[in-house]
């Protein structure tokens, strides 16, 4: 009976608990909600708090805003959107040149032409000191009745051999040449892998100016449409006052319009100087990225004479040259020894016998050593060692033509770097005189043109003369930093 009672309560539960559930809930609700907030039922309030409600909700004839409506409209917990550009990435210029060293396939492939020639030095040199081997041998001969066997070389049936072998060059005049010559080459790739890091260090000040030239331009640009933009309202202001004609505001919008393009054209010229920076910088294409503007900064021009010592003694193309050349002197050194004799050794200890043990069946010592010497002399190759030495002459003779020729380009491209460095300095403080002349000129002939005194060709001749002394000036200092950046791939930094 009491089981047949518990089960009809079950029942009873199982049919009105979602009836129960839906009840609690809106309950629930209800207490959270505020109170003017109806959820099925309208609850019953006192008159005061009624009025107190009604007091508390803004009046129907007031005006709300549309923000408030909008948010009012939009979940709470919706979270707030980036602001565009809010993780841009600041590049400057050391930033700049550690990333490219990253990622230039140039730079990288030198780096390891380095290595590899450093790993061939390390193996020239193991060649020359001697060799240990262990050797563990089992040779099985056909018996035939005799100790021997069927090959009598081989002493037995069974032959074991475990001995460790000793072999070094006693006189070895070609190993010795080909590691010279070794640490010549690794000399010569490291001197390479310097003019790889100089000529990717230029590349990227190259760029890097390039993008900041454009976002000075770019800037410069816009401003010019403000200074159209302020010169139109002149224009219909005057027209308004009776004071000139319509034709004034129509140049002025004529010069609003070429100075927007202007402004598009330098925006066009920012985003393709920074791809071109990008694909130094970054290993997959992105473009969210600015550079520190260091065009201004102060890079005094040493003297000539200083240059030239630097030059002499920190330039990697003849650092190289020389190196090649004293790689190929040891190689005619080694083509000369493969002409003489060579002397090696060995040495052997261990066992040689018939069984693996110390001692055999007469009780006599299995273990044991020996030793041997090679005395090696060429006689006939039929010309080759011969032809060795000629090619290996023939080498060394491109190798010091290339280095007269480096020493003479090294020469003139130190003067021609120099001076144009040394004319780009000056033409900076020219350049920047004549843009303040510029700026100055505009503002009085603004003020002219307001006095009636200065027509409107003239306001629009000082603008676009503006605009070219500002581009001009950018240009001017970008060719400065890069002639400086010429002369450091000949002198390292100064």
């Amino acid at each position: 009976m009491f089981h047949v009672t518990r089960l009809k309560r079950q029942r009873t539960f199982t049919r009105f608990w979602p009836a129960l559930l839906l009840a609690a809930c809106l309950a629930g609700r209800a207490q959270t909600l505020p109170a003017d907030i109806q959820v099925g039922v309208t609850p019953a309030t006192s008159p005061e708090r009624d009025q107190s409600v009604r007091t508390a909700q803004p009046s129907s004839q007031a005006p709300q805003s549309p923000v408030s409506n909008r948010q009012m409209e939009q979940p709470a917990a919706q979270p707030e959107k980036p602001q565009p550009g809010g993780d841009t990435l600041v590049i400057d210029l050391d930033d700049a040149i550690q990333r490219a060293r990253k990622y230039s396939p140039q730079f990288l492939t030198a780096e390891i032409a380095d290595q590899l020639a450093h790993e061939d030095r390390v193996q020239a040199k193991a060649a020359l000191l001697p060799g240990v081997n262990y050797l563990n041998q089992f040779i099985y001969t056909q018996p035939n009745g005799t100790p021997s066997g069927v090959f009598v070389s081989n002493d037995g049936p069974h032959v074991y051999n475990s001995w460790a072998t000793v072999h070094g060059d006693l006189y070895a005049p070609a190993k010795i040449a080909d590691y010279r010559a070794a640490i010549a080459a690794e000399a010569a790739a490291r001197a390479r892998a310097e003019i790889a890091s100089r000529g990717l260090v230029a590349t990227v000040y190259q760029f890097y100016y390039t993008v900041a030239s454009a976002q000075r331009k770019q800037l410069s640009a816009e401003q010019g449409v403000r200074e159209a933009q302020d010169f139109v309202g002149i224009t219909q202001k005057q027209e308004q006052g009776g004071e000139v004609a319509h034709s004034d505001v129509i140049k002025a919008e004529i010069q609003l319009e070429q100075r927007r393009r202007d402004s598009q054209e330098a925006q066009l010229a920012l985003e393709k100087s920074r791809v071109g920076l990008a694909v130094l910088l970054f290993p997959d294409f992105r473009q969210d990225f600015t550079v520190v503007d260091s065009l201004e900064k102060n890079r005094p021009l040493p003297a000539f004479h200083d240059v030239e010592q630097l030059a002499e003694k920190n330039n990697p193309d003849i650092r190289a040259a020389q190196a090649t050349v004293r790689q190929q002197k040891y190689g005619v050194s080694s083509a000369r020894a493969s002409l003489l004799p060579s002397l090696s050794f060995d040495y052997f200890f261990g066992i040689n016998a018939n069984q693996v043990a110390l001692y055999n069946r007469e009780h006599q010592n299995n273990l044991g050593s020996a030793a041997q010497a090679q005395l090696n002399i060429p006689i006939w190759t039929w010309g080759a060692a011969r032809s060795r030495v000629h090619q290996a002459n023939l080498r060394l003779q491109l190798a010091k033509l290339d280095l007269t020729f480096t020493q003479r380009q090294l020469l003139a491209n130190l003067n021609s770097f120099y001076q144009e460095a040394s004319v780009a300095r000056d033409e900076v403080g020219s350049l920047r005189h004549s843009l303040d002349l510029s700026s100055e000129s505009l503002k009085l002939t603004l003020l002219r043109y307001q006095a009636g005194e200065a027509t409107v060709l003239e306001v629009v001749d000082a603008q676009t003369t503006l605009t070219q002394a500002r581009n001009a000036f950018d240009d001017g200092l970008v060719r400065y930093q890069l002639a400086l950046v010429n002369l450091q791939t000949l002198t390292g930094v100064f």
